[in-house]
């Protein structure tokens, strides 16, 4: 098969890998494999698809429309697999196959074109906060996950580092720190968690009308899994003139709802709000860490 890859993920990677990318350049063969060795019928690439992998929509030798994912060892797939598997299908994109090629995932095939970003803000808000509920379970014995402090401290190194060649954003970048730091010292739960949860992770299915995709799966506090939610639409929080209000009513909406620790939550959305701005400024995504830093500053 002949493709191009989403301009989106070669940018996304570029981001990562300014020196290149072996694993882009392997790309088109390794969807070869994979493909055959499944017995797929590709259709078509999935775009814009996602910053770490490249989705096919397929369909498997029976007919059976599937979604065929792969990507880097750095996006963890093997953890995505693992979170899926213990899911099971409750609140979250079904595996099709129970093991496979190291990188590559087969997945229920969803609707990549509904999102329940495309709901009204607070019936979006809604609905994803609901099907993130179903996914905070115990982790399962048998695989090691990343817990929340060890995600949390290479990403602050990673802070620190550019704080000291950025004086413009050392006072937000300390204050998220110290929010950091206070949070990982006795969290309240420990779940499995899907990482990376906002609005656009949240896709209309046959089997329930909404699931979640694209797990960075980690273990850890629920509020951390949360926080993430609070800052979706930041374009438009940052263009009304009652964002810092709204803000800080979602926060404490979706702390009520989910039965989080406001605070808790509050510091959680700050660091990553400020971990996202500062990383955006650095790899020259400027207007991206603008938005990203202005609303940390209303926290």
């Amino acid at each position: 098969m002949a493709f191009e890859p989403p301009r989106r993920l070669v940018r996304a990677l570029g981001e990562t890998a300014p020196g290149g990318d072996e694993w882009l350049e392997r790309l088109p063969e390794a969807v070869a494999q994979a493909v055959a060795l499944r017995e797929l019928t590709v259709e078509r690439v999935q775009v814009p698809g996602g910053r770490s992998s490249l989705v096919l929509l397929v369909r498997c030798a029976d007919g059976t429309p599937a979604v065929l994912k792969l990507a880097p060892p750095r996006a963890r797939p093997e953890a995505e697999r693992a979170a899926l598997a213990h899911w099971g299908g409750r609140g979250a994109v079904q595996l099709v196959e129970d093991s496979g090629t190291a990188g590559a995932l087969l997945l229920e095939r969803l609707h990549p074109e509904v999102s329940v970003r495309s709901l009204a803000e607070a019936r979006a808000l809604l609905e994803a906060a609901g099907t993130l509920r179903r996914l905070w379970v115990e982790p399962p014995a048998e695989y090691a996950f990343e817990t929340v402090a060890e995600r949390t401290g290479r990403q602050a190194e990673a802070m620190r580092a550019s704080a000291e060649r950025d004086a413009e954003v050392a006072p937000l970048v300390a204050e998220a720190l110290a929010a950091r730091d206070a949070l990982v010292e006795a969290p309240p739960e420990r779940r499995l968690l899907h990482g990376t949860f906002r609005q656009s992770k949240v896709l209309a299915g046959d089997r329930m009308p909404w699931l979640a995709v694209g797990p960075d799966p980690v273990v850890g506090e629920c509020a951390f899994d949360l926080a993430r939610l609070v800052r979706d639409r930041v374009e438009d929080l940052i263009a009304s003139p009652s964002g810092a209000t709204t803000t800080r009513r979602r926060v404490k909406r979706l702390a009520e709802s989910l039965e989080v620790d406001q605070e808790r939550l509050r510091g959680w959305t700050l660091f990553r709000a400020v971990e996202s701005g500062v990383r955006a400024r650095r790899v020259g995504r400027e207007r991206d860490a603008e938005l990203l830093l202005e609303f940390a500053g209303w926290l």
